[in-house]
């Protein structure tokens, strides 16, 4: 898309990178939007229909503007001045961006929850396996991304607009019928009511009582197994000793106390597993907001990275060049070969140290990838300097369409790093919100994990922004400039970006260090006490 604006609308680099960071951003927000609709209301199944089909128009209108002449601006030759697109081109790219958005806003966060709902919780053989599926959904929408900047890149290079973005618009297509037809075959799980109401009920509830005193033993909290039966199928969350000022929404006084088989006030009197809701969110917080960074710097690629190799020498042989856009490939590649190699190996040796069918915690995957995407970007910052000491010696810095007799491979360490990373992180951040949330909250929950990818992406355009605003000089000069990469100091923006990520990893580590996992109260396991119940914490499973 990168390509696509700068090449056919002719938009700035600055502000094309910041449209799809905006974009990018918007389509992991709208998830929260997917989510409560699919817990609260319609479930599963029918958001991601109808989320799937706002996505096809807006893919149909995006195919459409690539094909008509008249909704994008005339080409030009050379070294002439570029027409931008108008308003009423923006408009529709706009439009076609923001159905988009809000299309993936409804199948990113339940498309991953719908296919770990096939799974029986209550199946100990079918639970463990839970963590397998995360690793290989991950592994295909990897291979999907994979066959997009190779085969849909070449058909944008080389035939054109209109059949790259036509092919995969077809593609949805047919992926929206596929899925319908399969309507029969999938486990449904039914919507257990607006997880945000709850939330917001054990808040006032807690706030109403915040004066009374704290009751000696917690046995004396709230508890409606009734009540609570659509929101704990798998199990009751046990009360933990922390975040104790929640615990007073559980506390029953006389004005709580109602008839045999009615209903409490949930906005005075809740249960302990709705308090225990609210709290396994808010730890779920801090760990939430340590993947932002990570995101941010994985941003680069599709901007500024491109851009780097838009300007090196990408012949494999004198009459096949390698497409600028098709360099993911290498993150891509790395990515799925550390999946299969952790799924397959790492795995099996972890597991004989930790004793979890995991192999390690989701909590140590996800630090090793903060560890990795350090490297990569420290790494791109040494290889721009590379490259424009390249350019320099050739006498090529004043020339910003030249291409620099330098090889494209130097950019591969930093985009396979970058795959590495995201198959340690990623994919551990999944497991981390799917297996800590409550579990009327896994829509919610793995929306989480997409807003975290909005934040980064939002994060992405401010740190742009300033970055060329308060590094610009009299002289014209800038670390991130529109024209000429030769003449920035895009290096300096990377180690900036190393540097914060530095500072996020000891974060991480801190909030890892003080996380309590959730503990559940598996059904099936309790006697007729509750002491006597089987307790599990949820990184077991």
């Amino acid at each position: 898309m990168i390509s696509y604006l700068t090449t056919q609308l002719h938009m700035p680099l600055t502000k094309a990178a910041n449209t799809l960071t905006n974009f990018g951003g918007t389509a992991s927000l709208t998830p929260l939007l997917g989510a409560f609709i699919s817990d609260s209301y319609a479930g599963r199944f029918w958001t991601i229909t109808v989320a799937s089909v706002i996505y096809q128009i807006g893919m149909t209108c995006l195919t459409l503007s690539a094909i008509l002449p008249q909704l994008r601006p005339p080409p030009c030759k050379g070294e002439q001045v570029c027409q931008q697109a108008t308003a009423g081109q923006l408009a529709i790219l706009y439009g076609s961006l923001l159905l988009g958005a809000l299309g993936s806003g409804g199948i990113r966060p339940c498309v991953v929850a719908f296919g770990a709902d096939q799974f029986d919780e209550s199946n100990p053989k079918e639970a463990t396996k839970t963590w397998k599926y995360f690793n290989w959904y991950y592994f295909v929408m990897g291979v999907s991304i994979l066959v997009a900047v190779t085969v849909l890149v070449y058909i944008q290079d080389n035939i054109g607009w209109g059949w790259g973005l036509g092919v995969p618009t077809i593609a949805m297509f047919l992926s929206i019928i596929t899925f319908i037809i399969g309507y029969p075959l999938y486990r449904h799980m039914d919507p257990a009511g607006s997880p945000f109401t709850r939330l917001l009920q054990v808040s006032v509830s807690a706030f109403k009582k915040r004066k009374l005193a704290m009751v000696s033993d917690p046995n004396l909290l709230y508890r409606n197994d009734e009540l609570d039966a659509s929101i704990s199928v798998g199990g009751k969350l046990v009360h933990t000793p922390d975040m104790t000022f929640l615990d007073k929404a559980a506390i029953v006084t006389e004005e709580d106390i109602v008839k045999p088989g009615q209903a409490p006030n949930l906005w005075r009197l809740n249960t302990i597993h709705r308090v225990e809701e609210l709290k396994a969110v808010i730890r779920m917080g801090p760990i939430w907001a340590a993947g932002i960074l990570l995101i941010t710097a994985y941003a680069q690629q599709n901007t500024f990275s491109l851009q780097q190799a838009k300007t090196m020498n990408r012949h494999l042989t004198k009459s096949f060049e390698i497409p600028a856009g098709s360099m993911t490939v290498f993150t891509m590649v790395s990515m799925l070969s550390t999946i299969a190699l952790y799924d397959r190996v790492l795995v099996r040796i972890a597991r004989r140290y930790t004793g979890l069918d995991r192999g390690i915690s989701f909590l140590h995957r996800m630090g090793i990838g903060f560890m990795i995407s350090v490297l990569a970007t420290l790494v791109a910052g040494f290889t721009e300097v590379k490259r424009k000491e390249a350019a320099l010696a050739h006498g090529l810095q004043d020339k910003a369409h030249a291409i620099i007799p330098i090889s494209v491979f130097w950019l591969v360490p930093q985009y396979s790093l970058h795959g590495i990373a995201e198959a340690f992180m990623s994919i551990g951040h999944l497991e981390f919100f799917y297996d800590q949330a409550p579990e009327s909250m896994r829509s919610t929950a793995t929306a989480l994990f997409w807003t975290a990818i909005s934040v980064g992406n939002y994060m992405s355009t401010l740190l742009v922004s300033l970055v060329h605003k308060f590094s610009a000089r009299a002289d014209g000069s800038n670390w991130l400039p529109d024209n000429n990469l030769n003449e920035g100091k895009l290096e300096y923006f990377y180690w900036l970006i190393t540097a914060l990520q530095v500072v996020n990893l000891i974060y991480y580590i801190c909030c890892a260090k003080l996380y309590t996992y959730k503990p559940i109260q598996i059904h099936g396991k309790d006697s007729e006490s509750e002491g006597d119940a089987g307790v599990e914490l949820a990184s077991k499973v």
